[in-house]
């Protein structure tokens, strides 16, 4: 597997400028292993530092301009052209892209295509929501004498933080939206699956207006608190785990009007009832334990087997584990693949020593084989919840089974734990799954009946309860996250009827307009 050029990314975008940054910089490996059997070098990122992080936040103040910038002030049609114009030139490099993001972070090719694609699509679709958004407010409604003119506004200033298993989706699934609201940006870039911007740079700097995209690389210790002690931020909007969102939190001055779009780590079980459809059931299951090794907030991360059913389920789904073979991502089918963090590998024995050391067992024959790049899928089984695996999101190819007879051992665990994203349940008995139903949905934010765990499509709503998401994520729901409602009321006589008539006609303000966009 041979990646044709090192990619230096020696600029970062503060202020609508393309600044060159002489400091310290960071290598980037990918685990795949070279010819001479060592991690691939594939180039370098700034390091950036403190007083970097401090002029992306003034930047992006200067360009809000407390709500009378350019960007908040100008019209929707305006910022969706700005918008439209971006996309055509990130389409420009969907290659380039998706074979670093294959590289990076090791998602397969097919998998690696689709996320880009998928994004591509996120933002299409996120211009006509707000075009949908617009029209409905291009119009007056009048409230006994007085006339009102509501829409959605910007709020401010965004930080936004992505993940590193959707470096690309994940994190213009919170950029985008706040764009095109009003807002002005500054993105830091995932730790691993960072390289692909330096194709977008140019993009952002050119598509929008001086100060309202700013992007930022370097370790989130040392740029993160800067710039949320400033006070300045008025969005964080973080995909990644909770201990980071609330150490962010700590450093700003004013958390009262700090609004949080997070998207967290989540433990979401399957539960496989006595009646259930065990092929389906399996096939499912593996789906949505073991997708990109099981490293995404959507995965399954448990899975509840009714004692009746539990030996058939185990055979069947060891057997279809032990089939899988690792590969890397740009190999045909490639399914399970290496691990991007080289850290994972020693976690994840961590994680099963301890279960077995607590009386699960390994029962998949394949089971339990490490390496220093990947860990072949892993059933545990009995797993109880003295351990580790029990508690933590493992966030790899390690799947925990547990045996239940009542159903109110797996609610009660749901209970007490402390996420809340989904749940998969598996069973045909609707006496049964309708009662099931009732509890579940105030469990957690989505129920998947009969299917794995995941996000999209993305017009669904994506959130969480307890630890597991603050606000909610979708296409129209981001738009609400980034934006706040607003309006002009006018008392019904002639003279305001007769100046709200002549703005609406003239285009003398962007916000009072009866425009309807196309």
């Amino acid at each position: 597997m041979k990646i044709a050029n090192k990619i230096n990314i020696t600029d970062y975008l503060v202020g609508g400028e393309l600044k060159e940054w002489n400091g310290d910089k960071s290598e980037v490996f990918s685990v795949i292993k070279n010819e001479n059997n060592l991690p691939t070098h594939l180039g370098t990122v700034p390091s950036l530092d403190e007083d970097a992080a401090i002029s992306a936040i003034e930047e992006a103040d200067k360009a809000y301009n407390r709500g009378r910038g350019k960007w908040p002030t100008m019209s929707v049609q305006n910022r969706i052209d700005c918008m439209q114009k971006f996309v055509v030139e990130m389409e420009k490099y969907r290659h380039e892209i998706s074979k670093l993001i294959m590289w990076e972070i090791c998602k397969s090719k097919k998998d690696a295509y689709k996320e880009f694609d998928r994004t591509i699509d996120y933002i299409k679709d996120t211009i006509e929501a707000c075009k949908d958004f617009d029209r409905k407010g291009a119009r007056f409604i009048k409230e006994d004498d007085i006339f009102a003119h509501i829409r959605r506004g910007p709020i401010g200033i965004v930080f936004c933080l992505g993940p590193y298993n959707y470096p690309l989706n994940e994190t213009f699934c919170l950029l985008i939206p706040a764009l095109i609201m009003g807002n002005a940006a500054i993105l830091k870039p995932a730790k691993y699956g960072v390289l692909f911007f330096n194709y977008l740079l140019k993009a952002f700097k050119e598509c929008f207006p001086a100060g309202v995209v700013n992007i930022i690389f370097g370790r989130g210790r040392a740029i993160g608190p800067p710039i949320m002690k400033t006070g300045k931020v008025d969005i964080l909007a973080l995909i990644g785990h909770s201990s980071s969102a609330v150490a962010l939190q700590d450093y700003h001055s004013d958390k009262n009007r700090l609004r949080l779009v997070l998207g967290l780590e989540a433990k979401n079980p399957a539960i496989i009832l006595k009646d259930a459809n065990l092929k389906l059931a399996v096939d499912e299951c593996l789906k949505g334990s073991l997708s990109y090794n099981g490293q995404r907030c959507t995965a399954i991360k448990v899975i509840y087997v009714h004692k009746n059913v539990i030996d058939n389920f185990l055979k069947s789904f060891n057997e279809k584990v032990d089939e899988l073979i690792i590969k890397n991502p740009n190999q045909e089918d490639a399914f399970i693949t290496p691990l991007p963090d080289p850290k994972q590998p020693k976690y994840l024995k961590e994680l099963i020593d301890d279960a077995c050391l607590k009386g699960a067992n390994i029962v998949n024959k394949k089971g339990g084989e490490i390496g220093d790049n990947f860990v072949f899928p892993t059933v545990l089984f009995p797993v109880k919840n003295d351990m580790r695996i029990f508690h933590e999101e493992q966030f790899g190819p390690i799947i925990p089974i547990i045996e239940f007879d009542d159903i109110n051992m797996p609610l009660r665990d749901m209970s007490d734990s402390n996420y809340g994203q989904q749940v998969s349940v598996f069973g045909e008995n609707s006496k049964e799954l309708g009662p099931l139903v009732d509890a579940l949905v105030n469990l957690v934010c989505r129920v998947n009946l009969n299917s794995s765990c995941q996000r999209g499509p993305d017009v669904f709503p994506f959130t969480g309860r307890k630890n597991s998401a603050v606000s909610t994520l979708s296409i129209y729901d981001a738009l609400r996250s980034f934006s706040i409602r607003t309006f002009v009321a006018s008392k019904d006589n002639r003279i305001n009827n007769d100046l709200i008539s002549d703005m609406t006609k003239t285009n003398k303000s962007a916000f009072i307009s009866t425009d309807y966009l196309l």
